[in-house]
């Protein structure tokens, strides 16, 4: 076979959907599809609340509703192969929707880590730094702040489909996968895939790395800030600003964590069980956020209940 007999002897890819548990695609599609019309609802109130309520005209609402649009763009990236592997057996994938898929889930994934930092040092200068609150954090840093982590997450998950196009699939074309993953997409190719591995495992670690530890650092400093106030009033309201946030770390990091790790060494988990958790820490965080920061947040849980109230009246 020659050069040019790359990877085009398999025109597209078979997803499988959750290995095991195809009797009960109709019945998963059903969660499935209840996680994304909320993700879409939930996130679609944020951005509108943010927009009419001018108290909420503020950086922390700003990178709340750029994280709103990417959850959105992350659970549409997903949700709809899904559901028509669910429900309609569209098992089929073109090769490079495939890749575009993939492409799309890590950039996005990568940039909610991104928001979640910037979320961070929102919360650090409002509370270590209060007085430089406004000049600090301007617009134009905002805008820049959501556009460098953008940049990054593009530039970032770009060499993962450009390696993919170089290597030869012959025989293997069946993703045990209900979307395409990286690593599911790189098992299959008929060659070493060793820089292949070797770059997703580098990309994934260094953003992990990287950003739970400015976010821990602007934490530490939080807490000591916080520790230094004199009334526990000040304490538990300082506190109370920054609850939404980290429980929206948790909900993002913990279930992406478990994927990643059971990936690269968690040999015994079961498929259907790595697959389900896959696709919950796609579509779980992008559906919570909203509910996190309505609960949380009284500016927003405020604006939205006058937002509902109006509509029935």
């Amino acid at each position: 076979m020659g050069d040019n007999a790359t990877h085009y002897h398999i025109s597209s890819f078979f997803l499988i959907g959750i290995p095991g548990l195809q009797d009960f695609h109709c019945w998963i599609g059903i969660p499935v599809f209840l996680l994304f019309v909320l993700t879409l609802l939930g996130n679609s109130v944020i951005i509108v609340t943010v927009k009419l309520e001018p108290s909420l005209q503020q950086p922390m609402y700003f990178f709340l509703c750029m994280l709103a649009a990417n959850d959105m763009a992350l659970a549409s990236s997903t949700a709809p192969k899904m559901l028509g592997i669910f429900w309609f057996d569209a098992y089929s994938v073109v090769f490079n929707i495939c890749l575009a898929q993939m492409y799309f889930i890590h950039t996005f994934c990568i940039i909610e880590s991104a928001l979640l930092v910037a979320m961070a040092f929102d919360r650090f200068v409002a509370i270590c730094i209060p007085l430089r609150y406004t000049t600090i954090l301007t617009t134009p840093v905002v805008v820049k702040v959501g556009a460098i982590g953008v940049i990054r997450a593009i530039l970032m998950v770009l060499p993962s489909p450009l390696l993919i196009k170089r290597l030869p699939y012959y025989t293997k074309y069946v993703i045990n996968h209900a979307y395409c993953e990286h690593m599911a997409v790189v098992k299959l190719a008929s060659a070493n895939t060793f820089i292949n591995r070797t770059y997703g495992i580098s990309v994934a670690l260094s953003v992990m790395i990287l950003d739970l530890g400015l976010i821990a650092t602007s934490y530490i400093n939080i807490l000591q800030a916080v520790f230094r106030l004199s009334s526990q009033n000040a304490r538990s309201k300082a506190l109370g600003t920054c609850a939404a946030h980290v429980c929206t770390i948790l909900v993002f990091y913990t279930p992406a964590l478990f994927s990643f790790l059971t990936h690269r060494i968690g040999k015994k988990v079961p498929p259907s069980i790595h697959i389900i958790f896959a696709s919950f820490y796609i579509l779980f965080p992008p559906m919570m956020n909203p509910i996190i920061y309505s609960i949380k947040t009284q500016q927003i849980r405020r604006r939205v209940q006058r937002l509902f109230s109006l509509k029935r009246a």
